[in-house]
C-alpha cells in the first residue's frame, strides 16, 4: 500500500510512477477521496468538541439550579451524540473507500527496473552452465514420467480435474529428496530457520501480502472462508505483522516447505501439458524481514541462495531483471532465475526472488525500531523461491535423461535416496 502523505506531496511523481506500470492518472482520484476523508473526519472532530463543551456546561448549569438551561444543554449534547455518531460513520465510509483504492494499485518499481511491455523486454544479467547437449532427440518430462509408470495425469484428473498428476514410486521420492536437499542447504548453508506455517488463512494475511483483493480470482477459499496458501510467502511475512523488531534482531530469514494452491485463473491455453503450471504443487519458500536499508543486499543475498540450489544440481540457469511490464504487483524489483529445458530447447522460470520494499509492511502494520531512532519504520520484505520443487524435479527429470528413458539421479540427491543412481 502507497503513503497518503507522498501522494499528497508528489502527485505526478506518483502517477508517472504508474505510467510505467500501465496505468492512467491515479492522483486525482486518491486527492478526492482523501479530501472526501479529512472533511468527514473533521466534521465529526468539530460535533465532539462542541458536545464536550456542551458538557462541561451541564454540571455548571445544575449547580446553580439553572433547570431549564440543564435541560436544554442534556438535549444538545444528546442531538449531538446522535450527529457524531452519524458523521463517525461517514468517517469511515470514507476511510475505507480510499483505503480500497490504495490497496488496488500496484508498488512502485525501483529505478533499475528496465521499461518494457512484457517478458520479452526483460533483461538477462548473467548466465551460469552450459545447456545440456543430448546426443538423441530429448523427450519432455511428461513423455519419461509416463513410460516410466511413475508419472499420472489421467488418474489424477478422474478424481480432481486438470492441472494435477500422481507422482509414484521413484519419482515421488525424488520430489521429497529434493525437498530435503533444499532445506538442508537454504537451513545449513544460507542461514535460514526452517518454519511449519499453517496452509490456512485469513483475509488479513492475503492482504497483508497483497494477493487480497485484487487477486481474489486466484486463490481457493474453503466454506469457513479460510484461504488455501498460494505460496509459503503468506504466512511466513505475516508473522511480522502488527509488531515491531528491534534493528539488532534482522534481518529476519525464513524458510518452509509447503503445498501451495493456485487456481490459475487467466491461464487457460497455457502450460496445460506436464507440470509446468499446476493447481497443487510443493515448493521450498524463502521470505526475509529486514531493515529499509539491507534489503537491496538482501535481494542479491536471497538471488544467490536460491541460485546455489541450481549449481548444486548442475543445472544451466539464467539469471534475468524483469521489466516494468512483468514485474509483480507487490514488487518493486523481481529477479527471475531461468532454468534450462531440452525438450523445449529454451530456458523457463524456475523461481522469481522480489523485493517489496515497504509495500507489503504498510498493509500489515510490520514495523522496527532502529538504533538511534525514536520513530519506529516499516520494515521492507522479500520473498522468493528456493526453489519450486515440482519445476525443479521436471527440470532433473529432462537433463538428467538417458536415451533408453532412464534418469540419471544427480550426485547431491542420491544421500537422500538411499544411494541410489538411476530410476528405471
Amino acid at each position: 500500500m502507497h503513503d497518503i502523505r507522498y501522494i499528497r506531496e508528489n502527485p505526478t511523481a506518483f502517477d508517472a510512477e504508474m505510467e510505467r506500470r500501465g496505468l492512467p492518472e491515479q492522483s486525482p482520484i486518491i486527492l478526492a477521496l482523501d479530501i472526501t476523508r479529512r472533511e468527514a473526519i473533521a466534521t465529526k472532530q468539530e460535533a465532539e468538541t462542541e458536545r464536550n463543551a456542551a458538557s462541561k456546561l451541564i454540571g455548571a448549569a445544575k449547580a446553580r439550579g439553572d433547570d431549564k438551561e440543564f435541560n436544554r444543554l442534556r438535549t444538545k449534547v444528546s442531538s449531538l451524540k446522535s450527529t457524531e455518531s452519524n458523521l463517525d460513520e461517514l468517517a469511515v465510509i470514507a476511510d475505507n473507500k480510499m483505503r480500497e483504492f490504495l490497496l488496488s494499485l500496484p508498488n512502485i518499481m525501483s529505478d533499475e527496473v528496465p521499461d518494457g511491455a512484457d517478458e520479452a523486454a526483460n533483461e538477462e544479467l548473467r548466465s551460469v552452465g552450459t545447456p545440456v547437449a543430448l546426443d538423441f532427440a530429448p523427450k519432455d518430462h511428461t513423455e519419461l514420467g509416463e513410460a516410466l509408470g511413475l508419472l499420472d495425469f489421467e488418474a489424477a484428473a478422474k478424481i480432481s480435474g486438470a492441472r494435477f498428476a500422481f507422482l509414484k514410486g521413484d519419482l515421488a521420492r525424488l520430489e521429497r529428496a529434493l525437498a530435503n536437499f533444499m532445506l538442508d542447504v537454504q537451513i545449513g548453508e544460507n542461514g535460514f530457520t526452517e518454519i511449519a506455517p499453517p496452509l490456512l488463512v485469513r483475509d488479513n494475511a492475503l492482504i497483508g501480502t497483497n494477493q487480497l483483493p485484487k487477486f481474489a480470482d486466484d486463490q481457493f477459499q474453503t466454506t469457513t472462508g479460510h484461504w488455501l496458501i498460494p505460496t509459503a510467502e503468506v504466512p511466513l511475512t505475516n508473522l511480522a505483522r502488527e509488531a515491531i523488531q528491534n534493528e539488532a534482531d534482522l534481518p529476519l530469514r525464513y524458510c518452509a516447505y509447503t503445498p501451495c494452491f493456485r487456481s490459475e485463473a487467466g491461464s487457460a491455453g497455457k502450460d496445460t501439458r506436464g507440470l509446468i503450471r499446476m493447481h497443487q504443487f510443493m515448493k521450498v519458500e524463502m521470505v526475509s524481514i529486514c531493515a529499509p536499508e539491507q534489503s537491496v543486499a538482501e535481494h542479491e543475498r536471497m538471488t544467490a541462495a536460491a541460485e546455489s540450489i541450481l549449481q548444486k544440481l548442475g543445472l544451466a540457469y539464467r539469471v534475468m531483471i524483469l521489466c516494468s511490464g512483468d514485474t509483480g504487483f507487490g514488487a518493486t524489483k523481481t529477479h527471475d532465475l531461468e532454468v534450462w529445458l531440452p525438450s523445449q530447447d529454451c530456458y523457463r522460470e524456475i523461481s522469481s526472488i522480489s523485493n517489496c520494499g515497504e509495500f507489503q509492511a504498510r498493509r500489515m502494520n510490520a514495523r522496527c525500531r532502529l538504533e538511534g531512532e525514536k520513530q519506529t519504520r516499516f520494515v521492507h520484505t522479500l520473498n522468493g523461491s528456493g526453489i519450486a520443487v515440482g519445476r525443479a524435479l521436471l527440470a532433473v527429470m529432462e537433463n538428467y535423461q538417458r536415451e533408453d528413458g532412464s534418469i540419471e539421479i544427480p550426485e547431491v540427491l542420491r544421500p537422500y535416496m538411499g544411494g541410489q543412481e538411476v530410476i528405471q
